[in-house]
């Protein structure tokens, strides 16, 4: 009976000194969605309205992040709907601090193509902040015009 109650002992003195299990990923969602929406006028008195919307999806462990974005383009005439078009996804992004933490964050984007936007559809902002430790880091993200988005990060000072 004692050899069981030390077995037992042991394995639970066993338990206790293993490490602690590596912390899930949480995923936080950004708040500053946006919707925008554009009407076109077709030959034969067609109408077309688009809309799309975007929002941010956050890993707040490892400072990785997704853009995502739905559209629904309507199609009619006077009399009915002809055509309902839906699309959309997030595309992955790169992490904004090398090393694990607990990350806090919010985004915005300009709008669609217009006085904001110099050289295509316009660009977002990232802000993240480590939680544990006074850091922040901004990061600004614009088309180029040329096919490629040009992303520039900053860390914060505090005087």
């Amino acid at each position: 009976m004692n050899h069981v109650v030390g077995i037992c002992l042991a394995g639970a003195l066993g338990l206790l000194m293993l490490p602690p299990a590596a912390g899930a990923d949480e995923f936080k969602l950004s708040h500053n969605q946006r919707i925008s929406c554009s009407r076109g006028l077709s030959a034969g008195k067609l109408n077309t309205a688009t809309c799309k919307s975007y929002t941010y999806i956050f890993n707040a462990k490892t400072s990785e992040y997704f853009r995502c974005q739905v559209s629904l383009a309507l199609t009619r005439d006077n009399k009915e709907v002809l055509n309902v078009q839906s699309d959309g996804g997030c595309a992955k992004k790169a992490r904004i601090f090398d090393t694990d933490s607990n990350y806090d964050f919010d985004a915005t984007e300009t709008e669609p193509p217009n006085t904001n936007s110099f050289f295509g559809p316009g660009g977002y902002s990232i802000w993240a902040a480590d939680t544990t430790a006074q850091k922040l880091r901004g990061c600004i993200t614009i088309s180029s015009g040329l096919g490629s988005d040009i992303s520039k990060c900053l860390d914060m000072t505090f005087q």
